[in-house]
């Protein structure tokens, strides 16, 4: 019988990036997992294929000997003399240590989400690490387009000055905690499974203190405003998330801080419109001047720039002035362009002098007697 294709077996598509191919094992992994299954061995030899299709297609070499040869690639004596096997010796390794790899647990035991899911043990590590925050920023297109510096206050758990963050007050000791015996965790059966959860003596601390500090209630941390300068590159846009290392929430128990992350808009601008790295702007002009023609001058983001109008310039007519967009934030150097269109404004009233004037134009140019363009007519005087 043939083997079933890999790919299909974790539900992906050939070419399938690292990270989605992680996503699709992590998900049939818990779906097939014996401890999900107790008894059902249909459930565990499916968790045994995909464990072994991710061990494959999660190396690159390995992937494209798959490609090109199938399962017969990772069989003695298959097509081309391909590898004999994905594992050392020809054999696939142990499908609960590739379970323990994707969720993060060590296989020897300790911690990780695998063992918290399905029961590993093991001394918890010190400390945890404080979380990640973002911060909501809006600046204006000026500011987008030549980089700025912007001081921003936010509120956040920062480090307990009295205690220094050990959440003991000043003088009093840490002992072992009587109910985890130090391992942050404790242990509840149901049945098969047995779950894991936070200490609640400790609140995962692993130790407790004698006397709690006064000012953060044994916590190690208290909320505070702090107030840093980010730095804007010039070219960003909306949706541009800058990070700043270790400006998040401070850690417990000697974890280290989380990272702030700083999230973009800019603001819509009164004349110009973004595309891309390109600026769009609509300027009015008298139709003298897109007649005769002449040379104008434009608003840019970074001053003003002359654009010469040819005569007979035509109402709608776009126009590009190189280089005066926006700086791009992936190639550095380079700019983008701003484009100009142009509308041609009719007068809606007009003097007894002008109205003179622009009858003996009609007259001379022929305008009275046709209207309409000699093109357009030649189209449509069928239907006269």
């Amino acid at each position: 019988m043939a083997k079933q294709d890999y790919y299909e077996l974790l539900g992906v598509e050939k070419g399938v990036s690292e990270e989605d191919l992680k996503k699709a094992y992590r998900k049939k992994a818990v779906q097939y997992h014996p401890d999900k299954n107790p008894g059902n061995k249909e459930a565990e030899e499916m968790f045994k294929k995909i464990s072994q299709a991710y061990e494959v297609l999660k190396d690159p070499e390995k992937r494209a000997a798959y490609d090109r040869f199938g399962p017969a690639a990772f069989e003695g004596g298959g097509a081309g003399g391909g590898p004999r096997g994905p594992g050392a010796g020809g054999g696939f390794h142990d499908p609960f240590d590739i379970f323990r790899e994707v969720f993060g647990g060590r296989g020897g035991g300790g911690g990780g989400v695998f063992d918290e899911m399905f029961g590993g043990g093991g001394q918890r590590e010190a400390g945890r690490d404080g979380a990640d925050l973002r911060y909501d920023l809006e600046i204006s297109l000026e500011e987008a387009a030549q980089g700025v510096e912007k001081e921003i206050t936010f509120r956040k758990n920062m480090v307990c000055e009295r205690c220094e963050g050990d959440g003991a007050e000043p003088g009093s000791k840490r002992t072992t905690c009587p109910t985890c015996r130090g391992s942050g965790q404790i242990r509840r059966s149901g049945g098969i499974i047995t779950f894991t959860q936070t200490c609640p003596t400790c609140g995962g601390a692993g130790t407790k203190v004698d006397k709690p500090c006064s000012q953060c209630r044994g916590e190690g941390r208290l909320p505070r405003n702090a107030k840093i300068n980010v730095r804007i590159p010039p070219g960003v846009d909306t949706g541009s998330r800058l990070r700043s290392a270790g400006n998040g929430e401070a850690g417990v128990g000697g974890g280290e801080s989380g990272d702030l992350y700083i999230v973009l808009s800019v603001r819509d601008h009164e004349l110009f419109e973004r595309q891309g790295d390109d600026l769009f702007c609509e300027i009015p002009i008298k139709f003298t001047l897109a007649t005769l023609g002449g040379t104008i001058e434009v608003p840019t983001l970074f001053g003003r720039a002359s654009l010469k109008l040819p005569a007979g310039t035509q109402s709608g007519t776009t126009f590009r002035l190189r280089g005066k967009g926006m700086p791009s934030l992936r190639n550095r150097g380079d700019q983008g362009d701003q484009l100009v269109r142009v509308n041609v404004e009719v007068p809606q009233s007009l003097t007894a002098e002008q109205r003179r004037i622009l009858e003996q134009f009609a007259q001379v140019s022929g305008d009275a007697e046709n209207p309409t363009s000699k093109s357009w007519f030649e189209k449509a005087k069928k239907f006269f």
